[in-house]
């Protein structure tokens, strides 16, 4: 997913989400390097289901940030550093990073709880978050999906998400493991937070 911008194409990094996208990245490494039998870096990073007798607390931060391949941290901090820039421009840094943090504890405690079968890691629920709060805060900027051809504006885009999230997650395929519900856990998180947080001005930028 790309966006259209009216401006300037150049986007600075700002400093939580460069941080986040450092962090991501240094613990892929780590799995990718180091993982095996005498380290078992994801097995201890991921989150188990409540039920598995494997579930720590601490898991619901670490899950966030490991990925299980080059293609799923790509995508994510793609993401990230497209949409999360703007929000940490409006909020400032504290502010984005808690709201990215709440994010994805929702995602993680949502695919717990409604996935009691398979562990699950990544950073896709704080970032459907970070994407949902764009959505309201930059409601026309168009978007390019890579499997559709023509731009969409942000606020139609989320409900497609949403769309495709509820239906791999209630009608999951053979081969799919993308947590549908911890995307959803997130996004409906981050609708909640900048409704909250915009409740005072109804601000939006585009």
């Amino acid at each position: 997913m790309a966006y259209r911008s009216p401006g300037n194409s150049f986007q600075k990094t700002t400093p939580i989400v460069l941080n986040l996208i450092i962090i991501n990245v240094l613990v892929f490494l780590l799995q990718l390097f180091l993982d095996g039998d005498d380290y078992r870096i994801t097995e201890n990073l991921v989150l188990f289901p409540y039920n598995s007798g494997l579930f720590k607390p601490y898991q619901l931060v670490t899950c966030m940030f490991a990925h299980g391949s080059i293609m799923h941290i790509l995508f994510n901090m793609f993401t990230l550093y497209t949409f999360g820039v703007w929000l940490e421009r409006v909020w400032g840094p504290k502010k984005f990073l808690i709201f990215y943090l709440v994010c994805g504890l929702a995602a993680g405690i949502a695919q717990m709880l409604l996935v009691k079968d398979a562990p699950s890691l990544g950073a896709s629920g704080a970032i459907m978050g970070v994407f949902a709060a764009f959505a309201y805060l930059f409601p026309n900027t168009e978007l390019m999906m890579f499997f559709i051809p023509v731009p969409i504006k942000a606020k139609y885009m989320v409900f497609i998400m949403a769309g495709i999230d509820l239906f791999g997650g209630f009608h999951p395929g053979g081969t799919d493991n993308i947590g549908h519900f911890a995307h959803l856990g997130g996004l409906v998180m981050g609708f909640i937070l900048v409704l909250i947080w915009n409740k005072t001005n109804r601000k939006t930028f585009y």
